[in-house]
């Protein structure tokens, strides 16, 4: 019988929590610790994570020297596909607030994704990824987030920022002419994307399934910028 192994702790920076690794017979997962129980991510549930990074890059893939972000390293599933989706010449910044991530991503985690982090056109900013966005207009061909549950359900109230009026605004500010803010939710949210539209995006929500074609399935937005 498979049961949860608890491999390492790691400690949310400002936050006061931590996130656990644990291994689950071939898969990983990781919690919040003194959580509910419930699992942020695993390696077995990565088919919305894949697609978080799919969808824009194929939309940015064949401009010269494209540059994307994505907010939130995870188990690295969303990386390794930006890297699938994009040209040589292309880079992809990754910010992630949890340096543990980071760690865990180039030891145990690494293999089920495929070593993304080796990749040459992959940058690590150790540092919240709203104050990328704000550090660099117009330095973006494709924006990905998914540092949280979405608009709903925040594990975090600093997280909330970005998906407020102002941080939207800061992700369009960021993003190149015609560029592509994809956002991951663990549902759908009418609201957002009524949000992402004042903030000068033609947005549409996908429904994408966690694993396979059947079970769970998350929301992404996809909103690409109207004007320059």
């Amino acid at each position: 019988m498979k049961r949860f192994v608890l491999l390492d702790t790691t400690p949310i920076p400002e936050n006061g929590g931590a996130l656990c690794l644990f291994e689950y017979g071939e898969d990983f997962v990781i919690k919040i610790q003194g959580g509910d129980g419930g699992q942020l991510m695993n390696t077995r549930m990565h088919g919305s994570e894949d697609a978080l990074a799919q969808i824009p890059c194929r939309k940015v893939a064949g401009r010269p020297n494209s540059r994307v972000l994505i907010g939130g390293l995870g188990m690295g599933f969303t990386l390794a596909s930006a890297l699938k989706h994009l040209g040589k010449t292309a880079e992809v910044v990754v910010a992630e607030l949890v340096p543990g991530v980071v760690e865990w991503n180039r030891g145990p985690l690494g293999e089920k994704a495929g070593n993304p982090l080796l990749d040459p056109r992959t940058v690590i900013r150790m540092e919240d990824v709203a104050k990328v966005l704000q550090a660099e207009p117009q330095g973006f061909d494709a924006i990905m987030l998914d540092v949280d549950n979405g608009p709903e359900g925040l594990t975090q109230k600093a997280n909330s920022w970005l998906y407020s009026a102002g941080g939207l605004s800061a992700c369009a500010k960021a993003l190149r002419p015609k560029g592509v803010l994809a956002v991951w939710s663990a549902s759908a949210d009418r609201q957002f994307s009524d949000k992402l539209k004042k903030a000068g995006f033609k947005a549409e929500e996908v429904q994408v399934f966690a694993h396979g074609n059947k079970g769970t399935r998350h929301t992404i937005w996809i909103a690409e910028k109207l004007k320059g």
